[in-house]
């Protein structure tokens, strides 16, 4: 399991601990928050089956070689960061999700559908698109708003 763009590592944390079926995983940013290990330290302190199954590395997300049957998670990736996971994902054929945020149209491909929909919504939209083309199965939930207003999770595995 890959956590991309992870900020402190917490999701892969998460997963490991929903999903123990996963051996290890890696959690990568650019720049790891200074706190990071000193949660990671209190997660295995409390869930001790934790303990050496994942790895937090300052890199660049190129520089991560995922490969088919990882699952590359990331959540908050900042704008074209959610494309770069997608874009990951789909190379080695990898199974992915993804809560995007910072939708920049700038950065992001809207699709030609921003006379329809709102920004957000057609760059998401676009990346659904772009998963299906790459022969995905894709799956399109929401969280409560509650929890993050950035609420839209996309998964997606390749069809079968």
């Amino acid at each position: 399991m890959l956590d991309l763009a992870c900020g402190h590592g917490l999701l892969a944390h998460l997963m490991l601990l929903l999903d123990d079926s996963s051996p290890d995983a890696l959690a990568v940013d650019t720049r790891l928050p200074p706190s990071a290990l000193i949660l990671q330290q209190a997660l295995v302190n409390a869930w001790p089956r934790l303990k050496g199954r994942i790895e937090l590395r300052a890199g660049r997300l190129e520089d991560v070689a995922a490969r088919e049957g990882d699952l590359l998670v990331s959540a908050h990736a900042c704008g074209a960061l959610t494309d770069q996971v997608l874009a990951a994902a789909v190379a080695a054929r990898a199974r992915v999700a993804v809560l995007p945020c910072c939708h920049d149209e700038v950065t992001c491909d809207a699709g030609g559908l921003r006379g329809w929909l709102d920004v957000p919504t057609a760059i998401d939209a676009t990346r659904v698109a772009v998963l299906r083309a790459a022969k995905y199965a894709v799956y399109t939930q929401t969280i409560p708003v509650e929890i993050t207003p950035k609420n839209r999770l996309l998964l997606g595995e390749p069809a079968q």
